[in-house]
C-alpha cells in the first residue's frame, strides 16, 4: 500500500471496514498531520465522493477541525482536543498494545 498502512489495521479489524471507520483509522495514525480531503480519501483508501458524504457529519461533530487554507485547499486534522477523541486514541492504543501482547516474543 502506498500510505504504509497494513489493510488489516486492528481498529478496522474491530469496527469494521467501511469508510468512515477507514477515514477515522488513517487520521488516528496521523494525529499530528492535517490534510487536505482529497488527501484524507486518497489515504484512507476511500472514494473523496464517499468521503464528502460524511465529512460534514465529522465537522459539525467536531471529530475533525480545520487547520488552516493552503491556496484553494482547506487543511483538516483530527479533532485530538475532542474528549471523545482522546477515548478513541486510547482504545486505539490499547487495541494495539492488546494484539502486540498476545505476539510470541
Amino acid at each position: 500500500m502506498e500510505n504504509g498502512l497494513d489493510n488489516d489495521s486492528v481498529f478496522v479489524e474491530v469496527f469494521g471496514n467501511n469508510p468512515v471507520i477507514k477515514v477515522l483509522d488513517f487520521l488516528l495514525t496521523f494525529a499530528d498531520f492535517d490534510y487536505p480531503m482529497t488527501e484524507i480519501a486518497k489515504n484512507s483508501e476511500v472514494s473523496y465522493s464517499t468521503l464528502q458524504t460524511f465529512w460534514d457529519k465529522l465537522v459539525k461533530n467536531k471529530i475533525v477541525v480545520k487547520t488552516r487554507r493552503v491556496g484553494k485547499s482547506d487543511l483538516f486534522k483530527l479533532n485530538t482536543n475532542n474528549p471523545a477523541i482522546k477515548q478513541l486514541i486510547k482504545l486505539d492504543w490499547n487495541l494495539v498494545k492488546g494484539v502486540e501482547e498476545e505476539i510470541p516474543a
